[in-house]
């Protein structure tokens, strides 16, 4: 191992935790309410407030509300505070949204690869057929090189081999 990826480690690591944490919507629930909990028995101990007053702390200041009713007064306090919105507003609120979003957008008529293959070898067989349908007729086919290729995304077409309208309705003479 080189010296950079010995220096890179722990990045991958850390990033590979954050792969697992995100996907996992019981594990972001549970890290949520473990930091809402955990948040509010520092505090309760540090500001000497009641479990009660120290978990609705704990639940406004990671939502970032902030009414005002409760607030720290000594700097482990205002420490465990700042590192209670860092955490929720930085980490674990994006990811919760992230992957709610997700499974919202999900494509439910997207092809599976083994659908994708099966298209591809599909649309192979039909060349192949139709090559031996041009040769018996003797209809010469236009190869790749001639044009006949799809622009878009994934095309090996260069951008600039589209019609000049495309995408728009032809003009009316």
């Amino acid at each position: 191992m080189c010296g950079m990826e010995l220096l890179l480690l722990p990045f991958r690591r850390v990033y590979r935790g954050l792969v697992w944490f995100a996907n996992s919507p019981r594990t972001l629930i549970a890290s949520y309410l473990l930091m809402i909990m955990v948040s509010g028995v520092i505090y309760a101990r540090v500001e000497d407030k009641s479990a009660g007053d120290s978990v609705w702390w704990a639940i406004v200041t990671a939502s970032t509300v902030g009414y005002g009713d409760i607030s720290p007064t000594t700097w482990q306090g205002r420490t465990i505070a700042a590192l209670l919105i860092s955490t929720m507003v930085l980490l674990v609120i994006p990811l919760i949204t992230a992957h709610f979003a997700s499974r919202l957008i999900v494509d439910n008529d997207a092809f599976v690869h083994e659908e994708q293959e099966q298209l591809k070898a599909d649309v192979r067989r039909m060349r192949v057929l139709l090559e031996e349908l041009a040769a018996r007729r003797g209809v010469v086919l236009p190869g790749p090189d001639r044009g006949d290729q799809v622009n878009g995304p994934g095309s090996a077409a260069p951008p600039l081999a589209r019609p000049a309208r495309s995408g728009r309705r032809p003009r009316r003479r």
